[in-house]
């Protein structure tokens, strides 16, 4: 019984570190990430110094707040009893934007304000990239080892040309987002490459820039899906 406690102590310290690790690298307090997952600063504190327990709930909010899934928050977490120097995830934060938002944007890329989220990432990008939360049901394929959920998170680089079979975020007529996989058609007359835009359900048209205004934002470099509890 000791031991079991023993571990669950020791579990409970290098989960709190990664909490507080991350926490920090969005710039939060902690009353920020207490309010975040509508708990209070005590309670955040003692689980971040390993001095309360933890349930599956609280550990999916914050795992939410924090942008990654449930069990991220227990690796890579260095400790004085690992002779393993490990590399600390979630590094860098990029800004969750609205389709609206990334459908606005243009070449002359300007920091984003007033994003919808952010996500940690470890992922050397440039400073333009961002995330994306999938909507709609256009990029859904149940039977294909390509499929993408409604509220999955992709990320984007603009900085990364796309290939073809590559997905990319462009910008339609309308000025708003849409996400979908990129496929060559040659070139035009001017020597432009003409591309079409595919939906992964084949319920959906497709978008060929021939015969529409589109513009490709960028490049899906990530494909991040959490799981849904039942």
């Amino acid at each position: 019984m000791r031991h079991t406690q023993l571990q669950r102590d020791n579990s409970a310290m290098s989960l709190g570190d990664n909490i507080r690790q991350r926490r920090k690298a969005l710039g939060w307090t902690i009353l920020e990430l207490a309010n975040r997952i509508g708990s209070d600063v005590g309670n955040v504190s003692r689980l971040e110094r390993g001095k309360q327990g933890y349930s599956d709930e609280i550990l999916g909010k914050i795992a939410a707040a924090l942008g990654c899934p449930v069990s991220e928050l227990f690796l890579n977490v260095p400790s004085e009893s690992n002779n393993v120097e490990l590399t600390a995830i979630g590094s860098r934060r990029i800004p969750v934007l609205s389709y609206v938002q990334a459908g606005a944007l243009t070449e002359s890329v300007v920091p984003y304000t007033n994003p919808d989220d952010w996500l940690l990432t470890d992922l050397d990008l440039s400073r333009s990239a961002f995330a994306l939360r999938i909507k709609g049901l256009s990029m859904y394929s149940p039977m294909s080892e390509e499929s993408f959920n409604e509220g999955d998170l992709v990320v984007i680089d603009p900085s990364v040309e796309p290939l073809p079979g590559d997905f990319v975020v462009a910008k339609n007529g309308d000025h708003e987002a849409t996400f979908k996989k990129y496929r060559p058609r040659g070139l035009n007359e001017k020597g432009a490459v003409v591309f079409e835009l595919v939906p992964l359900n084949a319920d959906y048209p497709s978008i060929r820039s021939d015969y529409t205004q589109v513009q490709i934002i960028g490049t899906m470099v990530e494909h991040r899906r959490y799981r849904k509890r039942r």
